[in-house]
């Protein structure tokens, strides 16, 4: 890894350089509906960027498993079933001044779409980014990016990471992807390392008090209360609406569909679908194994923090805190799983656990 420092006028260059190019470039923007909230979009030049304004409201999810994708065309004739595939190469991209969270959860994603069957749209995609992360300072109680193993000013998942230093950035550089987009614009500088070293420590210790770090043991806790009478009262504010899985960077869950275009064609689409949704498991007998929102609740929780660790050794959660934000019924997930690791612990030693609202 090696360091250089991109000004602002480097910065401003080089997003004009990659536009020109045709190159999309993503970036934090004041959302249209509501210039106090802030998303990731394409955009045509700098001055358009909202960078450390606040945190997104959407993760990166939807630029590599977009909401709603062809799969394939197919057509009946005669003779079978004529089928068309649709690419899987896709243009270049730049993601520029996303959280280190939302980074870091393509990594951990690309555990289950290389597992059984490689996802070619979803690969493809990865191969033609290439992602410049920022130091996040927006944190805010939701957080708990550090309780994951991650923290502020991590490197997973990213090429380059920038720290904002006096007159621009110190970047640091990360992979060869990274090394080719800055090499042009950004100076070998080591004079501003210790400036930044002090911003990511202080971003560290902002976010660390939000959450403890969730003990590997936590996820064989998990699995062993499977059935524990204490996800009825967890699951209570819980709607059922999704929407934590909609602005969620790990959920990957999808559902395909076959539509008819004609009596002939159609296509076949790849809709994103939340296990907190009642339909979700719902069969064509009408039997649904999950019929109550606690057993829905439950699975978003032991899949996250206990099946994907077994499966992965993976978290699938980076503490980025969209969904208490996004959650009508003001389910509080670092709060929750303070409280779970609470009672765990208490468990293990005999005590009783104290202050619990569960």
């Amino acid at each position: 890894m090696t360091h250089r420092f991109l000004s602002h006028a480097s910065l401003t260059a080089l997003v004009a350089e990659l536009v020109a190019a045709k190159t999309r470039v993503i970036a934090p923007v004041r959302a249209q509906d509501d210039p106090e909230q802030v998303d990731y979009r394409p955009i045509q030049k700098l001055e358009d960027v909202a960078l450390g304004v606040r945190l997104t409201r959407g993760s990166l999810k939807e630029f590599f498993l977009p909401p709603t994708e062809v799969l394939l065309y197919y057509k009946q004739t005669k003779e079978g079933v004529d089928i068309r595939e649709v690419p899987t190469e896709a243009p270049p991209q730049v993601i520029l001044g996303s959280t280190p969270c939302d980074a870091a959860a393509l990594e951990v994603v690309d555990k289950v779409m290389g597992w059984d069957y490689r996802d070619e749209l979803w690969f493809g995609r990865r191969a033609a980014s290439t992602i410049v992360s920022l130091l996040c300072t927006a944190m805010d109680s939701t957080c708990f990016c550090t309780a994951t193993g991650l923290s502020p000013d991590s490197f997973r998942g990213s090429d380059a990471l920038l720290v904002p230093v006096e007159d621009g950035y110190l970047a640091h550089v990360i992979t060869p992807k990274g090394e080719a987009l800055l090499q042009k614009y950004a100076e070998a500088d080591e004079c501003m390392k210790a400036s930044a070293e002090v911003a990511q420590g202080e971003a560290r210790q902002k976010v660390e008090k939000n959450l403890a770090a969730i003990p590997p043991e936590f996820s064989a806790w998990l699995a062993a209360n499977f059935d524990n009478p204490i996800w009825k009262t967890i699951a209570l504010r819980c709607h059922g609406c999704g929407a934590c899985a909609g602005v969620c960077p790990t959920c990957h869950c999808f559902d395909i569909v076959d539509e008819h275009d004609t009596a002939d064609e159609g296509v076949r689409r790849r809709n994103w679908d939340s296990c907190q949704t009642s339909k979700f498991t719902l069969h064509a007998s009408g039997h649904n194994p999950r019929q109550s929102q606690s057993e829905r609740f439950r699975q978003r929780i032991q899949h996250k923090f206990s099946i994907y660790p077994s499966r992965f050794a993976e978290i699938l959660c980076t503490g980025c805190g969209r969904c208490t934000r996004a959650c009508p019924g003001g389910m509080d997930l670092p709060k929750l799983l303070d409280e779970l690791m609470t009672l765990a612990k208490s468990e293990a030693t005999g005590s009783e656990p104290k202050g619990s609202s569960l």
